[in-house]
């Protein structure tokens, strides 16, 4: 089974409900809660009892690791695994001392890296030379180009990026200076504003939606400061396979055109290819990189069009983790197949490549991934039954346990008005989208959702409020558990607060604090 992506897991932290950054005394309080829920002594039946004694072990061991600073330290670092295995992921330990020392230089090193990532520069150079015109007495640096740029994280969901760029190409120039904001609206989501001054003076916005798990649209409008012209940007990005995408644009403005791409990249190779028809003019590009090993690759393009026909061939070499070396051989031959283009041509250049591209979308594209998707998670399935099975059962027992004390929290909630948590459930973002579908039409996705309900409404505090943390997998909660292990999931909740109902989808990772009159239905 593939290890899924996203932040460090934070399970410990999660069991015992409690932010990353608690303090000792918060990680204490939050010890006695639960271990007035789950000791044994507190339960006359056998079968209670060992209920009881397996989730009070691991209340207990969260606690002794997390109130240990050294233990918590490893933790942090390395995760279970560098508790159990001795530190064996880094260099090998046996004194106190040496433990010491080295968490303090990895966590030096994750605070400078921490910095380094809210603040990268960056840059070419790139230079032109020519053999030829330097074999018939003309100059041998033909141009060259300069680009840099720095991004900086100024806060957890904006970014900001300032560029500039120089080039010169025999006896012509130009150059600009960029300035782009970032916002990350959602996880889904985000908006740019950007602003260029230079030959081509502008100001912009653009903003970027996933659709689906596998489709992102983005639209961006730019206005020219030079002569106040608009152009609207349309792009929809589709994932074709696990390392190809393909995507359709569409542009409007002066120079109104359409495009359909296609990307793939894998370990050795790179590959992409584009078909662009516009109002004034159309081509076709397609270039191949092949990495021959982790410092040199080689590289052909070609590029026809109305206008020209372009052949590249070339290639690059690291010289370190700053900076590479590339030399490329360009042939070129200019040609013109039309002053002016028909305008039934041109519409055809709009109306064939949208209609195409909506019909394979329809029949080809869908149909394939949709049949992808459901047999790579019926595999998927058929890998992890017997954990997500075990799983299953453990959430089961320890809710079993939550039972009676988060009935009387709901109790007492609904006598005040309170919050109560009226469904809960959590599990492939998919199958949440379909839940008040009949169980029995939907068995594959009822099995990959977990209902916590009964967890969450014992989570309730006694000011009638709901957090989870940010950075914390839900799915080490007590009660919890990973119903679909490898998918992106979700948590799916409806509350009332007040005699009004509310609903709210927060990601696995994602912080969330209700009620919120944002989440009013």
């Amino acid at each position: 089974m593939e290890e899924e992506e996203g932040p460090p897991k934070k399970e410990l932290y999660a069991l015992l409900h409690v932010s990353p950054e608690a303090s000792d005394e918060e990680i204490r309080k939050a010890y006695r809660q639960w271990a007035q829920v789950y000791h044994p002594d507190k339960y006359q039946s056998p079968h209670m009892k060992v209920i009881a004694t397996e989730n009070f072990q691991r209340i207990c061991e969260a606690y002794e690791i997390l109130t240990d600073e050294n233990k918590r330290q490893i933790y942090d670092i390395y995760g279970m695994e560098g508790l159990t295995s001795g530190l064996e992921l880094g260099p090998k330990l046996n004194k106190a001392e040496e433990i010491k020392e080295e968490l303090e230089r990895l966590k030096r090193r994750k605070e400078q890296e921490k910095m380094s990532s809210h603040f990268r520069p960056s840059g070419t150079i790139l230079a032109s030379m020519s053999v030829p015109h330097f074999l018939c007495g003309d100059s041998f640096m033909r141009g060259m180009a300069m680009r840099s740029e720095v991004q900086s994280q100024i806060s957890k969901r904006n970014t900001l990026a300032v560029a500039g760029n120089l080039e010169v190409d025999g006896n012509a120039g130009g150059g600009a200076a960029t300035l782009v904001f970032r916002h990350q609206i959602s996880s889904v989501s985000s908006i740019e504003f950007m602003a260029s001054a230079g030959l081509h003076a502008l100001v912009g916005v653009q903003s970027s939606r996933h659709l689906t798990l596998h489709s992102t649209a983005t639209m961006a409008v730019a206005m020219s400061l030079r002569d106040g012209s608009l152009n609207l940007t349309n792009t929809w990005t589709r994932q074709l396979s696990d390392n190809a995408t393909g995507n359709i644009q569409l542009g409007l403005g002066p120079e109104s055109s359409i495009s359909v791409g296609w990307q793939k990249k894998s370990e050795k190779m790179s590959a992409a290819g584009e078909v662009k028809l516009g109002t004034g003019s159309f081509g076709a590009s397609a270039q191949y990189t092949h990495r021959f090993s982790s410092k040199s690759h080689g590289r052909v393009a070609g590029k026809i069009g109305s206008t020209n026909l372009e052949i590249e061939v070339g290639g690059g070499r690291k010289l370190s983790n700053f900076s590479t070396v590339r030399m490329l051989y360009s042939i070129g031959i200019q040609i013109l197949l039309t002053r002016r283009l028909n305008p039934v041509f041109a519409t055809g250049a709009f109306v064939i490549p949208t209609s195409v591209y909506f019909l394979l979308k329809k029949f080809v594209f869908k149909p394939y991934y949709r049949k992808r998707e459901k047999q790579k998670a019926l595999e998927n399935m058929e890998k992890t039954s017997a954990q997500v099975r075990e799983a299953r059962a453990a959430a089961d027992k320890a809710q079993q346990l939550l039972q009676n004390v988060a009935n009387r929290k709901k109790a007492r909630q609904l006598e005040r008005g309170g919050l109560v948590i009226t469904k809960a459930v959590y599990g492939n973002g998919k199958a949440l989208k379909r839940i008040d579908e009949p169980v029995e039409a939907n068995d594959e996705s009822a099995s990959q959702i977990i209902d916590v309900t009964l967890p969450l409404n014992f989570l309730v505090n006694d000011s009638g409020q709901l957090k989870l943390h940010e950075g914390v997998k839900k799915s080490g909660i007590m009660g919890f558990c990973d119903p679909c292990p490898g998918e992106p999931k979700q948590l799916y909740i409806e509350y009332t607060y007040g005699g009004r109902r509310y609903e709210v989808v927060v990601d696995d990772y994602g912080e969330l604090l209700i009620p919120q009159e944002r989440h009013r239905i």
